[in-house]
């Protein structure tokens, strides 16, 4: 059974978020800040958390970008500012997706579901093939093992990947020096499940660019060919599958 975990200083919405999974076979946790937060992750595995922009001890915001440094659980973000800057911003600091207040719970619940999915296929399918259940690629001295989800540097320290930066670098490794256009990074990241935006792919890219210590000026892996996408300008080896 999935464990979500509801982040928000209103205790209305984490009764009836909570309830409302657990009628649809989640286990819900709730907490009502950053400290409780961290509370129930030291506490047991928690799968997705579902994280209010707007807490009484810390912004959310900086809530996401910490737990994206330490970790890869996935993270929906809820804000009752509805504004694209924030979405995009919550994006940009790891969120998987963004829901604004207010909303029907049967959309968080299709969004929870969603992103659970998404983060996860790569994951299953890597798992139930016995061909690439030992799957790794190699680039520029980098690492990606993909049944474990883990980016190695090239000096051997984990890097923690979002569920949509890794579903981003996996399709850039599997079309190396081919220039991909956002709408095609768009469907491969994210199936058009929901409203996604161009801008999104920049955003990500921006990001996953960050996670390999790439200068956004003058990047030497994943560039930027005008009017056109991006292209992984890289040699890489499949290792395993």
């Amino acid at each position: 059974m999935d464990h979500i975990l509801i982040v928000d200083d209103d205790p209305d919405i984490c009764v009836l978020v909570s309830r409302f999974l657990e009628k649809n076979g989640f286990r819900a946790s709730t907490a009502e800040d950053g400290n409780g937060l961290q509370a129930v992750l030291k506490r047991g595995v928690v799968d997705l958390i579902v994280l209010d922009l707007m807490l009484p001890d810390e912004d959310g915001l900086v809530l996401c970008r910490n737990l994206r440094a330490t970790s890869n659980i996935p993270v929906i973000i809820l804000s009752a500012r509805g504004e694209d800057l924030d979405r995009i911003i919550g994006l940009e600091m790891g969120a998987d997706d963004y829901l604004s207040k207010p909303f029907h719970p049967r959309e968080l619940l299709a969004r929870v579901r969603s992103v659970l999915r998404r983060t996860r296929q790569p994951v299953v399918a890597e798992t139930v093939s016995a061909t690439e259940k030992d799957l790794v690629y190699h680039f520029a001295g980098w690492r990606l093992d993909v049944p474990t989800r883990q980016l190695y540097s090239p000096q051997g320290e984990k890097v923690f990947l979002s569920g949509s930066e890794f579903a981003m670098l996996r399709t850039f490794l599997d079309f190396p020096n081919q220039i991909l256009s956002r709408e095609q990074l768009l469907e491969h990241v994210h199936n058009r499940e929901h409203e996604t935006y161009e801008r999104t792919i920049d955003m990500q890219v921006s990001r996953l660019r960050r996670r390999l210590c790439e200068d956004s000026k003058t990047p030497t892996l994943i560039k930027t060919v005008r009017s056109a996408g991006y292209v992984l300008s890289v040699r890489v080896v499949k290792e395993g599958g």
